[in-house]
């Protein structure tokens, strides 16, 4: 099967393009070029596209507008619009859900792709998630982001420019907390809530990037955007940085208005983001979970899952399912025989919920059978959360209780992808004969 293009870049010549577009090639996301508006359109009305990203440098009055040129062609598929200035370009009013500054580094650019396209998914699930639940006669509060000011860690030394980006910011309406040690940072990060986090290297670039590293591995913070400071001559490179999961990379001499602007705007994505996600937790309160894990029931799933199907043909994504079956062993034959398997379904179903992407539908199909539905994702892909779900959970010693050893517990699983043509309930029913069949991992 040929593979499809995920991001479209519109630009008038490659000199900015050409490069950018290889790296992303290269990184996994597979792009296509555009050289002006009307070629931009008809890739979108031929390509399952996720992401649109405007060279403004060289669409010259074109540009203007285009954005939302390209997100009313594509609905009702939300599209991320991504903007590429050139430092003397102001992407004025038009609809961009991000801007970068020339030159681009195409890891920064991935990075930025992952969360808005992430987004865009979680948007469209909570729209149909809010029709599923109005059908059953609930209704979802909506997304309400966090109104009091931006807020911004600042973790470093207090250098001059360091400070003088500090001042606009608060100019900006901003609150800002100072760190000056890795120590401290966590300490804040632990007690609070930040929009970013800004880092200034100064002489200690590797304790700045370990910031950067500890908070993708703490769930809480693994969203928390994170900008990058460096010093001239700094012993790290910005691709070092993006690979350890810094968001943006600015050098000493940026202009920090421009820096200030950027720490804004990754400020207030994660803000809107987060609210959604907030929204979709809430949902687990609606009275119409399963009582004893807080996921979707059958019924309701079953539900869902044809709202689902229906939606991805008709944003032209994929939509792929998969089922886990608790694995026939000695060990759980012991344990559901005397009861102890009925206390520790709660906690494995409790535990699937947190494992899934906010965007992802879980469910009990059965006391010993889980089911997920993973909008915008292939069956590899699907197959793979499955298991790294099914890994997380092997790893768990559940508690017997009056002094008995603790057991564990495994899946079998299968999954499957929606096609053309095909119900999401074949899809369902070939997931759950390969779970039938087949352990994970």
């Amino acid at each position: 099967m040929a593979v499809q293009a995920r991001i479209l870049i519109v630009a008038r010549d490659d000199t900015l393009a050409g490069p950018l577009a290889e790296e992303l090639d290269r990184l996994g996301w597979r792009t296509v070029t555009a050289r002006g508006p009307y070629a931009a359109l008809a890739a979108l009305a031929d390509l399952p596209v996720e992401a649109v990203i405007i060279d403004l440098g060289t669409g010259g009055e074109e540009s203007a507008g285009l954005s939302r040129r390209l997100k009313a062609a594509s609905a009702p598929r939300r599209l991320p619009v991504m903007a590429i200035t050139h430092g003397d370009k102001d992407p004025g009013a038009d609809d961009f859900d991000f801007t970068l500054t020339a030159p681009v580094s195409a890891a920064q650019a991935a990075m930025r792709l992952e969360v808005l396209v992430r987004a865009a998914v979680a948007e469209e699930e909570f729209a149909l998630r809010g029709e599923t639940f109005a059908q059953h006669g609930r209704q979802l509060d909506p997304p309400e982001p966090d109104p009091g000011p931006l807020r911004v860690l600042a973790v470093g030394e207090p250098a001059p420019q360091f400070l003088a980006l500090a001042n606009l910011l608060v100019e900006a309406g901003a609150e800002i907390t100072a760190a000056f040690t890795a120590y401290t940072a966590f300490d804040y990060l632990h007690e609070r809530r930040f929009d970013c986090v800004v880092l200034w290297a100064g002489d200690k670039a590797q304790e700045a990037l370990s910031i950067a590293a500890g908070m993708r591995r703490n769930t809480r913070l693994y969203h928390v955007p994170t900008l990058l400071y460096l010093p001239r001559g700094a012993e790290i490179s910005s691709q070092e940085a993006y690979e350890k999961g810094v968001s943006a990379v600015v050098c000493v001499d940026a202009a920090a208005s421009e820096t200030a602007r950027q720490i804004i705007e990754l400020a207030r994505d994660f803000r809107a983001q987060a609210a959604i996600r907030q929204a979709l937790e809430k949902a687990r309160g609606s009275g119409l979970m399963d009582a004893a894990t807080g996921l979707f029931t059958r019924d309701l799933f079953a539900a869902h899952l044809i709202r689902l199907a229906q939606a991805s043909r008709a944003r032209n994504r994929p939509l792929s399912v998969c089922v886990l079956k608790l694995a026939e062993e000695p060990e759980i034959t012991l344990a559901r025989a005397d009861g102890r398997l009925d206390r520790a379904i709660a906690q494995i179903g409790s535990m699937i919920g947190r494992l899934v992407r906010v965007e992802d539908t879980a469910a009990r199909l059965a006391p010993e059978i889980f089911a997920l539905a993973l909008p915008a994702t292939g069956v590899a892909a699907a197959r793979a959360a499955g298991e790294r779900i099914a890994a997380v959970i092997g790893c768990t010693a559940f508690e017997a209780g009056g002094g008995r050893a603790p057991f564990v517990a495994h899946f079998d699983l299968g999954a499957a992808q929606v096609h053309a043509g095909e119900s999401a309930a074949r899809a369902l029913e070939i997931a759950a004969n390969q779970a039938m069949h087949r352990k994970a991992g």
